[in-house]
């Protein structure tokens, strides 16, 4: 069937999703993608158009998640879909559903593994039908950290042979808070959780995403540590929760090329001696968000703020027998907005033009390698490794 589009950014009058769209504005214009921008209301999209430059005869879509059969319109007309618009367990569910049904290829922002898990319940049979390939948690949370695991497994098996036992994430530096709606997403989460407790077991699990599959105990990454693979002390990070569900769902559907035994864990290096040791000490019992200082959904940082961010995150591949491999990603702008803007528009391309079959996957599962050299040439995302 023919679609109008190649790709809708739903949710485009909101912060991140007018950086979505300025981001195709620019960095794609003239490629011949056909995309256009979604939302609740035409004279809103009208005036984010025109704020971002975008070309005059940009089309504007008007879908609105109250309204089934505005979603289901939207989603007939397009490819891929992304949208930005969240908690996605309030405004989501019905979006995806619309996708999945249209055989739409979709892409979000999720951090909300609980959401992620009854979804993947719900729709994952019914998207490999229709042929919708589904990618939850395509931004900071989880691309770096799912495509990095990728990269050093494939790296690892050219050097040595075999994929590593054992991987360790190390968040070596970063510039860049979280978003609104990340903060947004981590309230209504607890609030489900409150309504309903066994949906604690998903989201204290490292194995919550992967049905049918628990592997070995993973490390608790809970609290400050001295990290012997650096020689510096790290704290818990933030977005490990998250992560590292995807990292094992991306495992389990490449048919464990990670190895069934995986064991992985993510921390913040915070550096060497009693600094390092304090400083570790300080970030473990200080929340870094669901504080009432959390940015408001809408909220964001300023051009100059986004424009200097940046993060570099380190992979450390270990082997029982003492060897070790190290792979590193670092992106440009700042994590949660300006980096996260320009990966959810790249998936959201590769998608339509991926051949992978339909399910809900990880972007690490749906287009590997491809996604990989996409975030390389478009996005400013080195992905290299460290001799």
């Amino acid at each position: 069937m023919a679609r109008d589009f190649d790709l809708i950014v739903y949710g485009a009058t909101g912060y991140t999703g007018r950086l979505v769209a300025e981001y195709l504005a620019t960095t794609h214009a003239g490629s011949g993608l056909r995309w256009a921008m979604a939302g609740r209301s035409a004279d809103k999209l009208a005036q984010v158009r025109d704020l971002i430059g975008a070309p005059a005869d940009t089309p504007l879509v008007v879908a609105d998640s109250d309204n089934p059969a505005s979603l289901a319109a939207m989603a007939a007309a397009t490819t891929a879909l992304v949208t930005t618009v969240g908690p996605y367990q309030l405004y989501g569910t019905d979006v995806l559903a619309a996708c999945v049904e249209a055989g739409t290829h979709y892409a979000d922002l999720c951090g909300e593994p609980v959401w992620m898990r009854q979804m993947i319940d719900r729709f994952d049979a019914r998207a490999r039908e229709t042929g919708a390939r589904v990618a939850f948690s395509s931004g900071f949370d989880s691309i770096p950290f799912d495509l990095g695991v990728l990269m050093l497994q494939s790296a690892a098996r050219d050097r040595h042979g075999s994929p590593a036992p054992r991987v360790k994430c190390r968040v070596r530096a970063m510039q860049g808070g979280v978003s609104g709606g990340t903060a947004a997403s981590l309230k209504a989460t607890l609030a489900a959780i409150a309504k309903e407790p066994s949906l604690a077991r998903i989201m204290a699990s490292p194995f919550g995403l992967t049905p049918g599959f628990a592997g070995p105990a993973q490390p608790p990454a809970d609290q400050p540590m001295f990290d012997e693979a650096t020689g510096q002390w790290a704290a818990p990070f933030v977005m490990a929760v998250i992560n590292t569900k995807n990292v094992h769902r991306t495992n389990l559907l490449l048919g464990h090329a990670f190895g069934a035994d995986l064991v992985y864990d993510e921390m913040v290096l915070t550096g060497p001696g009693d600094q390092g040791k304090a400083t570790a000490e300080y970030l473990a019992k200080t929340p870094m968000i669901g504080t009432p200082n959390d940015p408001l959904p809408g909220e964001g940082p300023t051009p100059e703020q986004r424009a200097n961010g940046f993060y570099d995150v380190l992979f450390i591949g270990e082997w029982p027998d003492g060897r070790s491999l190290r792979y590193g990603v670092k992106g440009r702008y700042d994590p949660g907005y300006g980096s996260t803007s320009r990966m959810l528009a790249e998936t959201g391309i590769a998608l339509g033009q991926a051949s992978t079959g339909g399910g809900i996957g990880t972007p690490g599962a749906i287009l590997g390698e491809a996604l990989v050299q996409r975030l390389r040439d478009h996005a400013e995302i080195s992905f290299a490794v460290e001799d």
